[in-house]
C-alpha cells in the first residue's frame, strides 16, 4: 500500500529542500522517532543528567575546600582541581557515548523507515543499534584522531576533514561498509562537492544554534542574575553557591538534554545530504525506480 506521507530520501535536493524536508520528516515522524530515541538512548541520557546534577552540586564544596586548602597548603588546591576536571572528563565521556548512541539510533531509524516504506520497525532499529555500536565508536575514534592531527596543521586540514567525514556514519549505515571502506568512500563521494556540503552544514548548524538558545539562554541569564545579586557579599566564595541552586541545576540539565534532541536535526539533514550526493554520483534512487517500474 502506498504511503502518501512517505518522504523519499533517494533523490537530489537543493539547500532549501534539504532543510525543509529535514523539518518535515521530524514533524511527521516525531512521535515514532523520539519514542525510539528515548527507549534506546534514554537510560544513557538519564545517567548523563544525574552526573551533571552531582557535578554542579559538588561545585560549592570543591571551591570552599580549595579556598581553605590554599590558605594552609597552596599545593593542596591542585588535588581539588584534579577532582573537578575528573567530573568534567566523566561528563564529556558520557556525552560522547550519548551522541554516538543518538546518531546510530537516528540513522537506523531512517534506514528502517526507508526499507518499510515510511513505517520504521522499532525492534529492527534497536537490534541494529546495539549490534553495530562498537563499529561506530571505532569509526568515531579514528575520525577524531585524523581531524585532530589535521587541525594541528593550521586548522584548515582539520576543517576540510571534518566536512568530508560528516558523511561517514551515513555511508556506514546505508552502504554497510567497513570502517576503512567508509573513510575511503567519504573522499570519493564528496569529490567536487566539498563547498556545497560545507554550505549546507554551516546553514543547518546556524539554525540549530539558534534553536539551541531556547535551552541554553535561560540558564545563562539566570547565572548572570544570580552572580550579580551575590557580587556584593563579603565572602567571595559565596558567589559559587549558585552552582547548587536547584533552579540553576534544572536549567542546565534541560540544556544538556536539549542539546541531544537538537542534534537530531543535524543528523537527519546529513542523511538527506548523503543521499543527494549519492544520487548525483550513482543514481541509486533513479535505478531503483526504474527497476520497480519494470516489475
Amino acid at each position: 500500500m502506498e504511503n502518501n506521507s512517505y518522504i523519499e530520501f533517494k533523490k537530489e535536493r537543493d539547500l532549501g529542500s534539504i532543510i525543509s524536508d529535514t523539518f518535515k520528516f521530524i514533524r511527521e515522524n516525531w512521535r515514532e522517532y523520539f519514542n525510539a530515541v528515548i527507549k534506546i538512548v534514554g537510560p544513557f541520557i538519564l545517567a548523563g543528567a544525574i552526573i551533571m546534577v552531582f557535578f554542579l552540586g559538588s561545585f560549592e564544596g570543591i571551591f570552599s575546600e580549595m579556598q581553605s586548602a590554599s590558605n594552609s597548603d597552596p599545593s593542596a588546591a591542585f588535588g581539588f582541581m584534579g577532582t573537578m576536571f575528573g567530573w568534567i572528563g566523566l561528563l564529556m565521556l558520557v556525552g560522547a557515548i550519548i551522541y554516538v548512541m543518538v546518531s546510530v539510533t537516528s540513522l537506523y531509524f531512517i534506514k528502517s523507515y526507508i526499507n518499510n516504506n515510511g513505517k520504521a520497525d522499532f525492534t529492527e532499529v534497536k537490534k541494529n543499534t546495539f549490534k553495530n555500536i562498537w563499529k561506530f565508536i571505532g569509526l568515531g575514534f579514528l575520525i577524531m584522531i585524523m581531524i585532530f592531527f589535521g587541525a594541528i596543521l593550521c586548522y584548515i586540514p582539520g576543517i576540510y576533514l571534518g566536512i568530508v567525514f560528516s558523511l561517514a556514519t551515513s555511508i556506514m549505515v546505508f552502504e554497510d561498509k567497513s570502517i576503512g571502506d567508509t573513510i575511503s568512500h567519504c573522499f570519493t563521494l564528496i569529490k567536487g562537492a566539498w563547498w556545497p556540503t560545507f554550505g549546507v552544514l554551516i546553514v543547518v548548524g546556524f539554525l540549530v544554534s539558534i534553536l539551541g538558545s531556547v535551552f541554553s539562554v535561560p540558564a545563562f541569564i539566570y547565572q548572570i542574575i544570580k552572580m550579580a545579586t551575590m557580587a556584593g557579599q563579603e565572602d567571595p566564595t559565596q558567589i559559587f553557591n549558585f552552582f547548587s541552586d536547584p533552579i540553576y541545576i534544572f536549567l542546565n540539565v534541560l540544556s544538556y538534554v536539549g542539546k541531544f534532541i537538537l542534534s537530531s536535526i543535524t543528523l537527519i539533514a546529513t542523511v538527506f545530504l548523503y543521499f543527494d550526493l549519492n544520487e548525483q554520483k550513482n543514481l541509486t534512487g533513479t535505478i531503483e525506480k526504474i527497476e520497480r517500474l519494470g516489475q
